[in-house]
């Protein structure tokens, strides 16, 4: 057990340094342009960046989250392209996850996410006019084992599971890079750790953390094979403390990287699909009895796509959650 407790001390220092890592590399990337039609969705970004739904203690919480991405900046390499490369105009998207996990004791639990998105796409047909396509659906749902028992606090935590292929990927009007679902089963691997800074305002600590997610398709169908994609970010918050009603206010401010690799297959469009980039998120949690209401704005400061694909300028995320 002590071996297995080192590796794993070992890999959340790692894990801490996953997003400066990644923001190297999305700064070597920038150094390489690259060279159509494609997305820069990347939905796994809202994954990470909060605190919010890390376990404390045994026992359940649920929430619902509500994100927001409206992209219509047509990207080449590190920077904005004209939108005449670009057959796609614009893919505005509002994603609805109902979530749940619970704690069958401070070692081990489950967690659970179903989506439901509603996307509108702009694309150029074959005539040069611009046709309009909204399509609301499930989305793939994420289902994940959660192991916390490396210290009594619970500050350190891995997931493992599997997203799974419940997400509409057949809608006509849709490209396969840009539908509600990806028609594959992935594997899931993420990991966590937060703790508190050496040093106080107001006698109140500056907590931190850092958190990583790996995805990895495994099982695909329809000749389309979405790229492999790691998420990870590290940010910090100060607690301060109950005002009137509130039991808790606490902002927050966080780095968050992504890569994701090309598509492959037929049905992919491999040259317009991959990215490098970093998101500055502003934003925070208030707490109110056992409810939590945690909101953020993700700003991209450097981006490094592949070909010619569609990004949003401001990325939107909201999560109210109760703990029972």
């Amino acid at each position: 057990m002590g071996r297995l407790t080192f590796l794993f001390r070992w890999a959340v220092r790692a894990l801490a340094t996953t997003v400066v890592m990644l923001a190297g590399g999305l700064l070597l990337a920038g150094l390489t342009p690259g060279v159509s039609h494609a997305c820069a969705c990347g939905c796994g970004v809202f994954e990470v960046g909060t605190s919010s739904l890390f376990p404390d203690s045994a026992g359940g919480r649920v929430w619902f989250e509500t994100d927001f991405m409206d992209q219509y900046l047509n990207w080449h390499a590190t920077q904005i392209a004209s939108a005449a490369n670009n057959d796609d105009k614009i893919i505005r998207t509002h994603f609805y996850t109902l979530g749940a996990q619970y704690m069958f004791s401070h070692n081990w639990g489950v967690m659970a996410e179903i989506p439901y998105w509603e996307r509108t796409f702009k694309t150029t047909d074959d005539a040069g006019a611009i046709q309009k396509f909204t399509h609301s659906a499930l989305g793939d749902v994420r289902i994940e084992g959660m192991y916390t028992g490396f210290s009594e606090d619970m500050s350190t935590g891995i997931l493992f599971g599997l997203k799974v292929p419940s997400g509409d990927y057949t809608y006509p009007n849709f490209d396969r890079d840009t539908e509600i679902g990806t028609g594959s089963t992935d594997l899931l691997l993420g990991g966590y750790h937060q703790g508190i800074l050496p040093f106080t305002l107001m006698d109140r600590s500056f907590g931190w953390f850092t958190q990583g997610n790996f995805q990895q398709e495994f099982w695909t169908r329809d000749h389309y094979q979405p790229g492999k994609e790691i998420d990870a970010a590290l940010g910090g918050y100060y607690n301060i403390g109950a005002v009137g009603f509130l039991k808790e206010i606490a902002p927050l401010l966080s780095l968050i990287a992504s890569r994701r690799w090309e598509d492959h297959g037929s049905a992919a469009d491999t040259p317009d699909s991959g990215y490098m980039r970093l998101l500055l998120a502003a934003g925070g949690e208030i707490k109110i009895a056992a409810a939590r209401l945690y909101v953020d704005a993700e700003l991209p400061v450097f981006q490094n796509v592949n070909g010619n694909q569609l990004t949003a300028p401001v990325l939107f995320k909201t999560i109210l959650s109760y703990d029972f």
